[in-house]
């Protein structure tokens, strides 16, 4: 049991493929805890330690370009 909590309090690891994100910034738009934000026309994961891993920016994304873990 201490074990699922102590991975409970992981942060979430988001993956962003640069090259495939065309800057629609619909990921930001999604995002209930504003981890993400854009920087130079990109997604940027600014706060990881605020995902609660809902998975909303990688089933908008429509360039598959997140993943989180």
């Amino acid at each position: 049991m201490a074990e699922e909590q102590s991975a409970a309090k992981k942060p979430a690891v988001i993956r962003v493929k640069l090259e495939w994100c065309k800057g629609c910034e619909i990921c930001v738009a999604f995002c209930p805890r504003n981890v993400l934000e854009m920087e130079g026309g990109k997604v940027k994961v600014a706060r990881p330690e605020d995902c609660t891993r809902c998975m909303l920016c990688e089933l908008r994304c429509p360039d598959f370009a997140i993943t989180v873990e």
